[in-house]
């Protein structure tokens, strides 16, 4: 028996089986072990055996170590009774009280001071304890002693090692959201990834990320269990245990009454997510709030989260809040400079309509109502022969600027006819431009196929910015465009002999931002190389994505201009 109280690590299982073995060695039909409280003056636990569920109920309150019982915490020595309610400190027995008579007590102390006592009572055949079962007893005690030593150490370590994995388990997600906000600017995907890590750390049914939105309040992020439909879904702010928190700036718990209500009214309970249990976690970035993490129904030991579990997902908040706020951030600048973008634009075709096709027209006007004054017939036809050859030329620009905003080429025959179309424009604007465009790769029949939509712009606008900015910023007389596509990537090279610039000097304009970006939503890179006085390359490199067979056109071949 002393062998099976050793063997174990579990405190618990140690002090179960030290009280069987202590009843197994003297043939009691009780046993007891009180363990002593921190001061040692009282008990603190009473564990039984030989007394039911029941018994224990009728009897009401665990004894605290008053009458014999304390006799054994101020004198921790062996006790043994023929009759204990003989003895001076005797208080009786409570109500419901199974009846008692013999009595063995014996102190069990580790590291050499008092932990408890163990009691036993009634032998069986209704003898008395023996010398022998004091002895027997004693030396139990004794290996209690060092086991319950071993297994409350064993304990102490695997708490702390526990304590020790989930720091590590907290820092680890910490780090994997700092790094999702250094290298992914999409508020949905980080949303997604601060919604598994959080569930995880805390073993969490489900947990879900609620984003402020002016007065309401949007689910705008999950993971475990919940109903679908609930991602993407707004409520009213008002009311609900999220404005609590944001309000307070502190977590609120659903055990509280007033939170179960406000969940349940007007929150994701309404919604239909049960939940028995949850935590709500403010998501507050310098002062500013973005809204909450909800986490519900702990899956281990729960449902109910434990204050560790709250000092987790607290620590865990703040470093979400950062990414949240960080994405939320990027998003609007990249909205406002989208906006400015879209601004310049507007601003150069109104300029370059206002410049050249309006004042034309109103200069071949003026130059019609002279001759219509004149009366000379020689003098009207030079006006109008003059102005058929300016409208001409107007019609042109007009059509070029249509071009530009969108060549009917590169719907009809794909980026390979519009950057032909392209060259040849710029080359009559003194920029000579050599193109090299690669195969796309073959399909039925012989037949390149065509590249999605959004690819074959986002080459096309890449090349034009690039030759625009080349012959109008950068003087260049040559250039030259090479398309190359290895089946996997589309790479897009466009070289000129201009003037150059420095990339890093802060001075990139909306043309070379949009480019940026257009790769930037395709998945792609682009990477300018530019110094002054020597030149300019742009590279663009994006995923090779076709369009279906059905829309194939005539596609890439290799042409020189």
């Amino acid at each position: 028996m002393a062998r099976s109280v050793l063997a174990e690590l579990d405190l618990e299982t140690v002090l179960q089986r030290v009280l069987e073995a202590a009843r197994g060695l003297t043939d009691a039909r009780y046993a007891a072990l009180g363990v002593l409280d921190g001061s040692r003056a009282e008990l603190d636990r009473f564990l039984t055996l030989g007394i039911g569920d029941a018994g224990r109920a009728e009897i009401g309150d665990l004894p605290r170590g008053r009458g014999v019982l304390g006799e054994l915490i101020e004198r921790p020595e062996p006790l043994r009774l023929a009759e204990v309610g003989r003895h001076p400190r005797s208080w009786g027995f409570p109500p419901g009280h199974p009846p008692m008579s013999t009595f063995l007590g014996v102190p069990i102390l580790v590291d050499g001071l008092p932990y408890g006592n163990l009691y036993l009572a009634e032998k069986e055949g209704g003898g008395e304890f023996t010398a022998d079962d004091e002895e027997a007893v004693v030396l139990l005690a004794e290996f209690a002693g060092v086991a319950i030593d071993h297994a409350g150490r064993y304990t102490g370590a695997r708490r702390r090692q526990d304590e020790l994995e989930r720091t590590v388990a907290t820092l680890d997600a910490t780090t994997q959201i700092a790094k999702a906000v250094g290298a992914e600017t999409d508020l949905g995907v980080i949303l997604e990834l601060v919604a598994k890590r959080g569930r995880a750390l805390v073993s969490a049914r489900a947990l879900l990320i609620e984003i402020v939105r002016g007065a309401e309040l949007e689910v705008a992020g999950a993971a475990g269990e919940f109903p679908p439909e609930l991602l993407g879904e707004r409520f009213p702010l008002a009311e609900t245990v999220a404005s609590a928190a944001l309000r307070t700036r502190r977590t609120q718990g659903l055990e509280d009454e007033l939170n179960r209500s406000r969940y349940e009214q007007h929150g994701l309970g309404r919604l239909g997510l049960d939940a028995a249990e949850g935590l709500v976690v403010p998501l507050v970035f310098r002062n500013q709030t973005y809204g909450v993490l909800i986490a519900v129904d702990r899956l281990e030991d729960g449902p109910r989260f434990d204050a560790d579990d709250q000092r987790l997902l607290e620590a865990f908040a703040a470093s979400a809040a950062t990414a949240v706020a960080s994405a939320t951030s990027v998003a609007v600048e990249q909205h406002r400079q989208r906006l400015a973008a879209a601004e310049a634009e507007r601003r150069r075709w109104a300029r370059e309509l206002h410049d050249e096709t309006l004042q034309g027209l109103a200069a071949l006007r003026i130059r019609l109502a002279l001759a219509r004054k004149g009366e000379q017939r020689e003098a009207l036809d030079d006006a109008v022969g003059e102005a058929i050859g300016q409208l001409e030329e107007e019609i042109g620009n007009l059509r070029a600027l249509i071009t530009d905003l969108r060549p009917a080429a590169l719907d009809e025959f794909g980026v390979a006819g519009a950057l032909e179309t392209l060259a040849g424009r710029v080359g009559r604007n003194g920029l000579q431009v050599q193109l090299v465009l690669g195969p796309a790769g073959g399909g039925l029949g012989g037949r390149p196929v065509r590249y999605t939509a959004e690819l074959e712009s986002a080459v096309y606008r890449v090349v034009q910015e690039s030759l625009t900015n080349a012959s109008k910023h950068g003087g260049a007389r040559r250039a030259s465009v090479e398309l190359r596509d290895d089946g996997a990537t589309v790479e897009v090279v466009v070289w000129d002999d201009g003037s150059g610039f420095d990339p890093g000097a802060g001075t990139e304009g909306f043309g070379l931002l949009g480019m940026r970006e257009r790769a930037l939503l395709l998945g792609g890179t682009l990477d300018v190389d530019s110094a002054p006085g020597q030149g300019t390359t742009v590279r663009l490199s994006v995923p090779a994505v076709r369009a279906d067979e059905s829309d194939a056109a005539p596609g890439l071949r290799s042409v020189g201009g």
